[in-house]
């Protein structure tokens, strides 16, 4: 505490002249009553309360005191210092990945949350620029300086569940710094000291971690596969703590119904696999574990039966730019003899070979036909409503000739007159004609076109697979309007031009249009399942002003308030006393 107006200390005479007035003042004179009546009663009351009458006596020249050495000290202009953050601005990265979630009595993220609403306090006017983490980073604040914008940013942030990427983030926060002295927090769990750039002497880091004794148990690795009649589950789970720990494990149905439950013991820092057989079938299992530990985002994981991708093959005698265009999309792509391609069974199989439409246990593309001589087409090439022509409309396509089309197929693009494209009953992707007859490699429809076949064939038809929180993916949908639903059928998001912005929260959702829908799951990416030790330090200083600034907070307005308050307390003595006493 200090006074910045120390000249005004002479002041202190004037409640010390009331003082002395007091001492001089005239005085009564004390007239002998000839009676006792009372006597025995004004005694007992002043034994019994003697500080209490001289106080009652005395009330107002103690208030006027008061409020006289209250007043000296306002005109002194008293303050308190108060530390503020260092810089002529600063900056606030904030980790929203899902490990912020972990915590003991509260989150990390809420710890966080609490601390940059306390260092709100101390920026004594310099602008905040507040950025959170996630795939793309987001500033969510720019050179802000109204206090209570900056707040509610705070307190509306929330965990997005993605990985952090925090690299990305602290490239953006440099893009703000310049050469202006700059505060940087960052609020995160842990952060290495060399993924810091401490290129400019201009920044000042200072890393608020999560605590260092939390501890989790997750479930890093839930699989299933099923051949028909029953299932076979394998759940991984993960002990990151230095003791032994009993957990229930238990498979559940999409409806919440427990499968089966079993007691684990898990050693200090290891994972245990169990594998469960002859499960009933369900399309969808979910892995919980009930543990006792600080981060329950990981302690459940679910998985879609129908979302295992199968391998490709392409046969050889394909043209090469279907080879190419095919491997170009998935890398796993094989090129087979004809002769062998009949053994492929478990794979998608790109093939002009008519027969395996028969043979094969899983739908096929088939580029052309081997059984049938074409004929010429003439006309526009037109198509129908259908997931394969979201991203290609096939627009101004030459086709100088087609194969005859399937009978008992339905017919999804057309050349005139005459059928180009068919869809199988079984699924089976049918394009009736020879590459070498058209110029579509030339269009890009043509690799968004294979693209569509791969990943409807490769998935199963009623489900998009498995998104992280937040990913914005490409789908293939048929034309329509199409909507994301929770699983309590409540809408989150429309999908706008086949790209699909997953929910943040891990689960099941479903991608709904009028006439049909599709399932995916949202999945907590593997980083997120581990907890770091957390870290917290300050690395940098600034040059010019490299020690935290100090600010005065006045005590006058305060002193004010009591000094009125006293007045009011003095009028009140007064007029119980009465006026002309």
């Amino acid at each position: 505490m200090g006074f910045s107006q120390i000249l005004f200390s002479w002041t202190a005479i004037i409640p010390v002249i009331v003082l002395l007035y007091y001492f001089f003042r005239k005085k009564y004179t004390d007239q002998t009553v000839s009676s006792t009546l009372f006597w025995s009663e004004i005694m007992q009351e002043t034994r019994v309360s003697p500080y209490l009458k001289h106080l009652q006596k005395n009330a107002l020249l103690y208030l006027q005191l008061l409020a006289l050495i209250l007043l000296v000290l306002a005109l002194m202009n008293p303050y308190v210092k108060k530390s503020t953050i260092a810089g002529a601005q600063t900056i606030f990265i904030v980790d929203t990945s899902a490990a912020m979630l972990a915590g003991k009595e509260q989150s990390t993220f809420d710890t966080h949350k609490k601390e940059m609403l306390s260092l709100v306090n101390q920026l004594d006017g310099r602008p905040v620029t507040l950025i959170t983490t996630g795939n793309t980073p987001k500033a969510i604040l720019q050179q802000e300086t109204n206090t209570k914008v900056i707040e509610k940013a705070i307190q509306e942030l929330q965990v997005t569940y993605e990985t952090d990427q925090m690299n990305k983030a602290l490239d953006v926060a440099q893009a703000f710094v310049g050469d202006t002295p700059t505060s940087i927090y960052v609020f995160t769990d842990a952060l290495d000291k060399k993924h810091l750039p401490m290129e400019k002497d201009t920044v000042k880091w200072l890393v608020k971690g999560s605590a260092k004794d939390l501890t989790n148990i997750a479930i890093t690795r839930f699989a299933a596969t099923t051949d028909g009649q029953s299932t076979m589950a394998l759940v991984q789970l993960q002990n990151d703590t230095d003791r032994e720990q009993k957990v229930t494990l238990s498979l559940q149905t999409v409806k919440g119904n427990e499968i089966t439950t079993e007691s684990v013991t898990l050693p200090p820092n290891e994972a245990v696999t169990k594998t469960f057989k002859d499960l009933p079938l369900e399309n969808t299992l979910t892995a919980k574990i009930t543990a006792n530990d600080d981060y329950v985002v990981d302690n459940s994981q679910t998985v879609l039966l129908q979302t295992a991708t199968s391998k490709v093959v392409v046969d050889q005698s394909m043209h090469q730019l279907i080879q190419k265009g095919f491997q170009t999309i998935n890398s796993g792509v094989k090129i087979v003899p004809s002769l062998q391609v009949a053994d492929n069974q478990d794979a998608t199989v790109v093939t002009n070979q008519t027969a395996l439409l028969e043979k094969m246990d899983k739908p096929i593309v088939l580029f052309g036909r081997d059984d049938v001589k074409k004929v010429e087409a003439t006309g526009e090439v037109t198509i129908t409503s259908d997931a394969l022509f979201a991203f290609s409309e096939l627009k101004d396509i030459y086709i100088s000739a087609v194969y005859p089309g399937f009978d008992g197929y339905k017919t999804i693009a057309s050349v005139g007159d005459q059928p180009f494209i068919q869809r199988s009953p079984e699924g089976d992707i049918v394009i009736l004609a020879d590459i070498a007859d058209t110029d579509w490699p030339l269009h890009p429809s043509f690799p968004l076109f294979l693209w569509s076949a791969e990943q409807q064939l490769s998935e199963s038809i009623g489900s998009l697979g498995i998104f992280a929180p937040n990913e914005q993916r490409a789908v293939a949908l048929a034309q329509g309007d199409w909507s994301v639903y929770s699983q309590d059928d409540e809408f989150l998001s429309s999908i706008t031009n086949g790209l699909l912005t997953a929910p943040i929260k891990p689960g099941i959702y479903t991608a709904r249009s009028n006439n049909e829908e599709k399932r995916f799951i949202v999945q907590l990416q593997a980083q997120e399942r581990v907890i770091e030790k957390g870290t917290s330090y300050t690395l940098g200083e600034l040059q010019d002003n490299g020690k935290e600034e100090i600010s005065k907070t006045s005590l006058v307005p305060w002193l004010i308030l009591i000094i009125l308050v006293l007045l009011v307390l003095e009028w009140e003595v007064q007029r119980r006393r009465g006026f002309t006493n």
